[in-house]
């Protein structure tokens, strides 16, 4: 299991969330005497990995299996599986259950469902005749900190569920969380929101707390001053674009995993013939933490420096008598060299990705979508992708991007494109672009588009951007201003107010409301970068902002919210909350759906 990320310098005490969750963890387990056989649901297993140690489990007399349709490989009689509430996954506990039965095995169940049962998961059990064998309990985890400033809920299809299917129980989930978070650190007095599923959520927040109050001590003034809850669907451009930080690209080729990345042993530098290794990456890797948010043009210049120096601090220690704490202080630089070296490994890898002309022709098309001034150029380059049979999801991510800024394409062009790429790709795809066409990411052009007026007001295209001394976000994406992070600029700077002509422009309603007793202190509707001193917590922190996506956000996103941070005169540190965390891939491909 990847590496647990080190929380101590969260601007929020998150290490006692995560001890909380190992405490629930333990005593499920506990309460289960004796050697047991624990078996989890893959997808769960990776989130796990942020919460526990393996080793901790095994001294609970824990053997691990991850459920599958094999039998169970044990010899346990006390058997406890961890799942999600999905059907699917009932479908194979059923099989277990079944296969032990019919050899005649003996033993004893217990299902956790996490983060809460669900009726229709336990009527499959009841049909398959197993539900009276089991011992059925919740293993309630909403949250995993992925990192100190980072939170998911790890609802991976959240996006999909609602815009397609209409299931909105994943907006339930996140209120759910947040609440959670509130009676950790006091109900969040303000509270902004865009979009519809994530004025919803804020709605569904507020009656949480009517029906199940968090009661703080009268003078405890509550930790996350405000919540800015944005819905994906808002700004799907930004996720339809290349991420360029060294994070963003490292997930865009190589597809991070709850916190770490898994690669052939010989990339790393080891020479193991088809070994994979697990590469860990988050704030406790040092040189990680300083590089992740960069341009990966600059990460490149800065691991060429600091290997260069290193080079020359060899060469003076061989040449020239050096004094002792000349020698720590080497001694010291030496213990970075491996971080170094998996940095150096993991850059050479992307950048075989990152020269290739047909990344670089793709970059230049998502730019020339931005911009929205050559509707001819991109039609003809996205007709050609198709006709190549570029693989499916690159050609959904630009078809995305060329669609949402021109509120849908010409009946003629729609209708064209949908062929050709039924042709190309299969007619199973029909189900597909239904999805597409469902969640209005490919559509009919109805009315005419208001990207360039967005774009405009917000500034959402930075010519001359200095990548290696950034004084914009727009660095992310080497010109492109995520627009989900210009809003969030807004609400932090002057809330929804100076902006709600643009609001009006972006899909869903918006929000703002204030809640508990702290409703009349001073929100940030007053605050003006280095004034902020009058909404400082009281011991001088500086205050928290948590900004939820709701449908998910990419690495670049969050490289740019530090970077907000970061800022001088900038009075908030954010903490992030998201259902998952996304690519332009990712995304896309939760819409991908075969006939048959």
């Amino acid at each position: 299991m990847a590496q647990i990320p080190n929380l101590d310098n969260a601007p929020l005490n998150l290490t006692s969330l995560r001890e909380q969750s190992q405490k629930e963890l333990i005593n499920i387990l506990k309460n289960i005497r004796g050697k047991k056989c624990l078996i989890i649901d893959p997808k769960l297993g990776s989130s796990l990995s942020s919460i526990i140690q393996t080793s901790l489990l095994k001294e609970h007399g824990v053997e691990l299996r991850h459920l599958s349709a094999e039998p169970i490989q044990s010899d346990c009689t006390k058997v406890v599986f961890l799942v999600r509430s999905k059907i699917d996954l009932m479908k194979l506990i059923c099989s277990n259950v079944h296969n032990d039965i019919s050899k005649g095995l003996q033993r004893e169940y217990h299902v956790y469902f996490v983060p809460r049962r669900a009726v229709v998961c336990e009527k499959v059990l009841e049909d398959e005749k197993v539900h009276q064998l089991m011992t059925v309990g919740e293993y309630p985890l909403y949250i995993v900190p992925f990192d100190e400033d980072v939170l998911s809920f790890e609802l991976d299809l959240a996006y999909k569920e609602s815009q397609v299917d209409g299931d909105t129980s994943s907006l339930w989930h996140i209120a759910k969380a947040i609440h959670k978070l509130e009676f950790s650190f006091g109900v969040i007095p303000n509270v902004r929101a865009k979009g519809k599923a994530s004025v919803r959520v804020a709605d569904i927040l507020n009656r949480m707390q009517a029906e199940e109050p968090v009661n703080s001590p009268d003078m405890v003034v509550p930790e996350i001053n405000t919540l800015i809850l944005l819905d994906r669907e808002v700004d799907m451009v930004t996720p339809m674009c290349s991420q360029l930080t060294y994070e963003g690209l490292i997930d865009e080729f190589l597809h991070i995993n709850n916190g770490s990345v898994e690669l052939d042993a010989s990339i790393m530098g080891v020479q193991q013939e088809g070994k994979k290794i697990k590469v860990p990456l988050n704030s406790s890797d040092k040189l990680f933490k300083e590089i992740r948010d960069l341009n990966f043009e600059v990460v490149v210049q800065i691991l060429r420096q600091k290997a260069t120096s290193m080079k020359q601090d060899y060469t003076e220690m061989t040449t020239t008598t050096q004094t002792v704490s000349e020698l720590k202080d080497f001694v010291k630089k030496l213990n970075s060299l491996p971080e170094m070296t998996r940095h150096i490994n993991l850059a050479q890898h992307l950048s075989t990705f990152t020269s290739k002309p047909t990344f670089l022709g793709q970059l230049d098309m998502e730019h020339t979508i931005v911009e929205a001034e050559s509707y001819d150029i991109c039609f003809e380059y996205i007709e050609e992708m198709i006709h190549k049979q570029e693989p499916l999801v690159n050609v959904l991510r630009l078809l995305i991007l060329f669609s949402v800024t021109n509120s849908g394409l010409p009946k003629k062009h729609f209708d064209y494109l949908r062929r050709e790429l039924l042709h190309s790709y299969g007619f199973e795809h029909m189900a597909t672009l239904n999805n597409l066409e469902k969640a209005g990411l490919l559509k009919k052009q109805e009315t005419k588009s208001n990207w360039l007026t967005i774009k405009r007001a917000l500034q959402l295209v930075v010519d001359d951007t200095d990548t290696a001394n950034p004084n914009d976000i727009a660095y992310v994406f080497s010109g492109y201003a995520p627009l989900s992070i210009r809003l969030i600029q807004h609400a932090v700077r002057s809330g929804w107010r100076p902006i709600e002509d643009i609001l009006k422009l972006l899909p869903g309603p918006h929000s703002e409301t204030k809640r508990g007793r702290f409703s009349s202190s001073p929100s940030f509707d007053t605050l003006q970068g280095a004034s902020a001193n009058i909404d400082r917590a009281a011991d001088g922190r500086r205050s928290l902002v948590l900004v939820v996506f709701v449908g998910g956000v990419t690495f670049a996103e969050i490289s740019a919210l530090r970077f907000l941070t970061a800022q001088e005169g900038m009075a908030y540190d954010m903490i992030i909350g998201t259902t998952k965390i996304v690519s332009g891939h990712t995304l896309a491909e939760t819409f991908v759906e075969k006939l048959g």
